[in-house]
């Protein structure tokens, strides 16, 4: 890295925590992992996310008519644009 930061440790509850400067790049909310490799040397990297799903079962049970297609209703066949 071409820039270099200083930062201080502060306690945040019962952790000793440290601010990322914005110059860093680093999303507010970004999921990371810290590994430690000597006693004061650290590495932190991004966690990659888990793909997101949608939960229905709350909006499934308000509609009752609403069924579950089969595989076989899923399939989409292919045809010419106009």
């Amino acid at each position: 890295m071409s820039d270099e930061y200083l930062g201080k440790t502060f306690k945040s509850g019962n952790s000793v925590a440290l601010r990322l400067p914005k110059g860093l790049g680093v999303a507010e909310g970004t999921e990371v992992r810290m590994v430690k490799e000597a006693p004061m040397s650290f590495r932190v990297e991004p966690v990659a996310a888990a793909p997101r799903k949608i939960d229905l079962t709350g909006i499934a049970g308000s509609i009752p008519w609403l069924k579950l297609l089969s595989r076989e209703d899923r399939e989409i066949e292919e045809r010419e644009l106009d």
